[in-house]
């Protein structure tokens, strides 16, 4: 069975190694031992109550219970931007007008911003190729959402995405090499590194000073913004329907969309439910929708995808999925509808 749960220090490993089937773009899943140790601390930390505020974090992992195998990663930062700074572009429109020669443009233009500080943040989201089958990508994506709405206490009141950008077919960023090259005249990657390992006052020091008008950058380069990588469409999509949407900001490095919402207009906060568990047989426990379904602990943190019929506040289990959760009957578990109603059949 294919589980979500917090992760655990002896998890690194497995971390380093989803960090080399990754790739390229995802700055905080790089295949650095040192690096990853560090954050699951990080994480311990958060759970124990010792990490400062800009130190909290949470990282989740998909794990085939059957042979123990780590096949997917996600995060959730608590609040970005407090100790390294949280850059992005805001794209706003300026108009320019003359009376005298009666004529007006509007063009849109990109300016550095650090607007998003203080957002909680999905982030560190990918699953191993071979194992993109059976919805597992909505549960490693959406589970993070139960997470959310069991404890809204531990995070913003609004929460970003940052979506990897597009790359073309010889692996380089169009965005990067029409903007990002002429001011920080490092390669791509290794600037990308750099931030991970939360170097960024380059950032600051070498950052343009001044807006950068889009039409000025050459059309390839415009096409990458709000664009993301071929093989993170898929995660978008199952943020929009969430509730995230595109508002003014992007990936300085790519372009890549950052993604936007209030926690409250979450489709979690609104859809999903406790109920108490009874297990039953295999069979009677069916129904014709597939659900999340989360248990309530905090260190020990489990979702599973369930085919479901709760009513009258009672959800009935597999005793199969009730081991998955670490539940068992008269336990409180939060689960909801794997898509939105009108997905619900898809």
């Amino acid at each position: 069975m294919i589980v979500m749960r917090l992760c655990r220090p002896d998890d690194v490993d497995a971390l380093v190694e989803l960090a080399h089937k990754a790739g390229p773009g995802m700055t905080t899943l790089k295949p650095d031992h040192a690096v990853q140790a560090s954050r699951l601390d990080r994480v311990q930390r958060t759970v124990d109550g010792t990490a400062p505020l800009a130190e909290q974090g949470y990282l989740f992992v998909l794990e085939d219970s059957d042979s123990g195998q780590v096949v997917g990663v996600c995060g959730l930062e608590v609040a970005v931007g407090l100790d390294q700074p949280f850059y992005t572009y805001r794209m706003d429109s300026f108009v320019h007008a003359s009376r005298e020669l009666g004529l007006w443009t509007k063009m849109d233009k990109l300016h550095m911003s650090h607007g998003l500080t203080g957002y909680s943040e999905l982030c560190t989201l990918f699953l191993d190729p071979d194992f993109r089958v059976n919805g597992n990508g909505a549960l490693l994506s959406k589970a993070r959402f139960m997470f959310l709405a069991q404890f809204p206490e531990r995070f913003a009141e609004h929460i970003c995405a940052e979506m990897r950008g597009h790359f073309d077919e010889n692996g380089e960023s169009p965005f990067w090499k029409a903007l990002g090259t002429h001011f920080y005249r490092i390669d791509f990657h290794e600037a990308d590194h750099l931030v991970a390992l939360g170097k960024k006052s380059f950032l600051a020091e070498l950052m343009p000073r001044y807006p950068v008008y889009i039409d000025f950058l050459p059309p390839e380069a415009q096409e990458c913004i709000g664009k993301v990588h071929k093989d993170t469409e898929p995660a978008r999509r199952l943020l929009e329907a969430e509730g995230l949407r595109l508002e003014h900001h992007v990936d300085i490095f790519e372009g890549g969309p950052v993604l936007e919402a209030r926690v409250d207009s979450l489709r979690v906060m609104r859809d999903s439910q406790l109920y108490r568990v009874e297990i039953v047989a295999e069979r009677a426990a069916a129904g014709e929708q597939r659900y999340l379904v989360a248990n309530g602990e905090l260190a020990d943190f489990r979702v599973i995808l369930a085919s479901a019929n709760p009513a009258d506040s009672v959800i009935a289990l597999s005793a199969e999925h009730a081991q998955a959760l670490h539940v068992k009957s008269g336990d409180t578990v939060r689960a909801m509808t794997l898509y939105p109603a009108a997905k619900a059949a898809s």
